[in-house]
């Protein structure tokens, strides 16, 4: 497991969301409330638990409509200006990214290929151009791609 959740990782996200963490035996719970009755979200964050075979972070949102989670988060950003938090996983050069806002929203971006966040986001869709803006935040947490090695001709 590359990524471990830290003491002061929940602080930063307590002072992001506006809200206390609630430490909850096995997991780390956020409750949010914006204004408006549809605005309302639980987020719990499981640091390190046994996910099938492996060890991971496993973060969970719970809404009145929805139950979200996204399986061995890599890392998080946080916005300031968009008072929002991003949570990210990669496999394979797919990124899946669980977006939680301070007044209750929550956006799931999921097999986003990686280069579309680098790319020039004016040749996208609009259907697809906004999981690349959402997402391109992250690129300063991901790890560096190995370069792959070009083979001769023999």
């Amino acid at each position: 497991m590359a990524f471990s959740f830290r003491d002061g990782d929940f602080k930063k996200l307590s002072k992001i969301l506006g809200v206390p963490a609630k430490h909850k035996g096995n997991n780390i719970r956020f409750e949010l409330e914006g204004k408006g009755a549809q605005r309302k979200l639980a987020l719990e964050i499981y640091p390190g638990i046994v996910i099938g075979n492996r060890r991971g972070n496993l973060i969970s949102v719970y809404t009145a409509s929805a139950h979200l989670q996204l399986h061995f988060c890599s890392g998080f950003v946080v916005s300031q200006m968009l008072n929002e938090v991003t949570f990210i996983g990669e496999h394979n050069g797919k990124l899946c990214g669980l977006i939680i806002e301070k007044e209750g929203g929550c956006s799931l971006y999921a097999n986003v290929d990686r280069e579309m966040l680098s790319g020039d986001f004016t040749r996208l869709g609009p259907e697809v151009m906004l999981s690349g803006i959402a997402l391109s935040l992250t690129e300063t947490i991901l790890p560096e791609r190995k370069s792959r090695a070009k083979r001769k001709p023999t």
